[in-house]
C-alpha cells in the first residue's frame, strides 16, 4: 500500500477517535454563582438625568421612613371577661334568634320559650331582627309555622340598617356589644361567633337546648 493512502487512513481514524471523545465528554457544566451583587449606578453618575435622580432620592427617603414606623398591636381588654367567660351576663338574659334555630326547635318539637328557660333557669327576653324575618318570609309555605311563632308579641323586633336579608353578618355585628346570647344551629355562624370572646352560643343537641361559654347555665346538659 502506498504511503499516501496510509496517511489518509491514519488521519480518518484520528478524527473518529476525537469525535467519539467529544460525544462521551459532553458539554462542560457551568456552576451557578451565588451571592453576587447586582451592579447599580451611583446617583452622582452623569448618565442619570436630574428628574430620575430626584425620584430615586424620594424613594430612598420613603423606604427609610417606612422602616422607622413601629406598629403596636394592642389586644382588646374587657374588664368583664374572665377565661373567655362574660361575668357581666346575668338574668334576665337577652337572646338573639337565628332562622335555623326556630326551624330546628319545630323539627325537634321543642317549645321556643319553655325550652330556653329550662336551659338557663332564669327569665329570658327573645329578640328577632328584620333580616331573620325576611329570610323566613322568603322560605316556602312549609316554614309558615316558624313565621307565625316569630310574630308572637313576646318576641321583640329589632330593626336593621343594612341592605338585604343576609342575617349572619348582622348577628355577628350585634354580638360585639357582648350583651346577647346567640341562638343558632348553623355551624359556620357558630365558628365565627366563637372568635368573639364572651359571647355564649345556644343550640339544639340530642333534642335538648344546650349552651356553651356559660358555666352559670345550670339547666344545660353536659356534652
Amino acid at each position: 500500500m502506498p504511503p499516501c493512502k496510509l496517511a489518509q487512513k491514519a488521519t480518518s481514524i484520528a478524527l473518529l477517535v476525537v469525535s467519539d471523545l467529544k460525544v462521551g465528554m459532553g458539554k462542560r457544566k457551568q456552576t451557578r454563582k451565588f451571592a453576587v451583587m447586582k451592579k447599580t449606578l451611583n446617583l452622582k453618575d452623569n448618565r442619570i438625568k436630574k428628574l430620575d435622580r430626584d425620584k430615586l432620592r424620594e424613594a430612598k427617603k420613603a423606604a427609610k421612613a417606612a422602616t422607622r414606623m413601629v406598629v403596636k398591636n394592642r389586644s382588646e381588654l374587657v374588664s368583664c371577661l374572665r377565661d373567655s367567660y362574660n361575668e357581666a351576663l346575668g338574668p334576665p338574659y337577652h337572646i338573639l334568634l337565628d332562622t335555623n334555630y326556630v326551624n330546628f326547635s319545630i323539627k325537634n318539637r321543642l317549645d321556643l320559650f319553655s325550652s330556653i328557660m329550662d336551659c338557663l333557669l332564669a327569665k329570658c327576653f327573645l329578640y328577632v331582627t328584620d333580616c331573620v324575618m325576611g329570610e323566613i318570609e322568603k322560605m316556602p309555605e312549609r316554614y309558615r309555622v316558624a313565621l307565625r311563632i316569630l310574630r308572637d308579641p313576646r318576641i321583640e323586633r329589632l330593626t336593621c340598617q343594612h341592605k338585604g336579608t343576609y342575617a349572619d353578618d348582622c348577628l355577628v355585628e350585634r354580638c360585639q356589644a357582648r350583651c346577647y346570647i346567640v341562638a343558632t344551629c348553623d355551624r359556620d355562624l357558630r365558628r365565627r361567633i366563637r372568635k368573639i370572646t364572651g359571647v355564649p352560643i345556644m343550640y339544639i343537641h340530642n333534642h335538648r337546648v344546650t349552651i356553651e361559654k356559660m358555666p352559670m347555665a345550670l339547666g344545660a346538659p353536659k356534652i
